[in-house]
């Protein structure tokens, strides 16, 4: 599958999900999109792509088009559905339309992305509530555990919860479903980060049971970087503002998203192409590959240095985080000094990270990986012990 990529050949990228590669034949798209973009800006940037001025010639907007087969492809509605930039763009959304009050607090877990805690953080901060930070006992050995922590966490002050679908440092699949009708029990919404999970997992928004759900589709969706959706339910739709004003200010929910400040909008245009891929590719065939070599590479790893894994493998899909032989550290200086002699004497990229006291390593598991990529890593770690 390596053809298909653009990835030098003498390196094993095993990053996928930090910085995911896009195929060859969806980098055409996008530049076949630039290309008739340039031949007549005006008409492509103000009437084709979000209907600003009326265009005889087509019926639905190019935005629309592409987000509704994106919609298609997470088992949504199109009217449910947004392109953003990224999950971060999607999610800050959410978070700074929430009305919160001094006292209110949002519930998060310690093992959320380092930059949405920041942004729940500063939404907190502006209004007096208080970001409340549900610590997880790792390895976790038993999805119920921590839908029993998050929900022992809430209170009568919580107005939100934010959840990871996969858990970006420890690449855990969460039970969202759970945690969502567990919240709502409680009368607490819910608002999921979901960045790894489309094009890596089986993905039907709507039967989640929660309230928001955004995600990129630049890592595992194979479209160009930046590209993203935001997902609301229909009755979550009307209290939602992008976070940087513009024309679609007030406008209702898919105006407010599409009519923005002006950017390159050919990577949301080329998303289906990647979701094309995908599904002559095999998507189930593609998911059933990364998930099995996902798991086998939690065990070539663990095997080879001696550690534990413990996670369950309901709780694996296309990424896995296995700890590191403790002689080699424990602090994030020595992570970053691992991560990089890696790259470049053994020409491996490999998410590494310094947590509880260890080392670890996050694997992700594309497609245009195989069992000898993961066996490299493992020798060229063990070499260092």
């Amino acid at each position: 599958m390596l053809e298909h990529w653009m990835l030098e050949p003498d390196s094993i990228y095993l990053n996928h999900g930090t910085v995911g590669a896009t195929p060859r034949r969806v980098l055409r798209k996008q530049q076949e999109l630039r290309d008739e973009m340039e031949r007549h800006p005006s008409r492509f940037m103000l009437r084709e792509l979000h209907g600003e001025h009326p265009m005889p010639w087509r019926s639905t907007t190019r935005l629309r088009e592409a987000s509704d087969q994106v919609a298609s492809f997470v088992g949504a509605r199109r009217d449910d559905l947004v392109l953003v930039a990224n999950v971060t763009t999607g999610l800050n959304a959410v978070l700074q339309s929430v009305a919160l009050a001094p006292g209110d607090e949002i519930v998060m877990t310690d093992l959320a992305y380092g930059a949405i805690t920041l942004a729940a953080g500063a939404v907190c901060e502006r209004n007096g509530a208080t970001l409340r930070t549900v610590h997880i006992e790792y390895p976790v050995t038993d999805a119920g555990d921590v839908v029993e922590a998050i929900v022992g966490a809430l209170s009568d002050r919580t107005r939100l919860v934010v959840i990871d679908h996969v858990t970006a440092g420890t690449a855990l699949l969460l039970p969202v479903a759970e945690i969502a009708a567990a919240c709502h029990g409680r009368g607490v919404p819910v608002l999921v980060d979901g960045a790894h999970v489309p094009g890596a997992c089986a993905l039907d928004v709507p039967s989640l049971g929660v309230d928001w759900y955004s995600a990129n589709l630049h890592k595992w969706a194979h479209a160009p970087r930046s590209c993203g959706f935001l997902w609301a339910a229909p009755d979550r739709q009307a209290m939602l503002h992008y976070p940087v004003v513009s024309w679609g200010r007030n406008n209702g929910f898919h105006r407010e998203f599409e009519h923005v400040a002006t950017t390159d909008p050919t990577s949301l245009l080329a998303a289906p192409e990647g979701i094309a891929l995908l599904r002559e590719w095999g998507f189930d065939a593609c998911l059933a590959y990364m998930h099995d070599l996902a798991w086998d590479a939690a065990h070539i790893l663990t095997d080879r240095w001696a550690v534990p894994f413990e996670i369950p493998r309901s709780m694996v899909g296309a990424m896995v985080t296995v700890p590191m032989p403790q002689s080699l550290g424990s602090t994030q200086d020595e992570a970053s000094e691992l991560r990089l002699s890696l790259l470049v004497d053994d020409r491996i990229e490999v998410q590494l990270q310094a947590w509880r006291g260890r080392l670890w390593t996050r694997v992700s598991a594309q497609v245009y990986n195989d069992r000898s990529d993961i066996e490299r890593l493992a020798e060229a770690v063990a070499r260092r012990c």
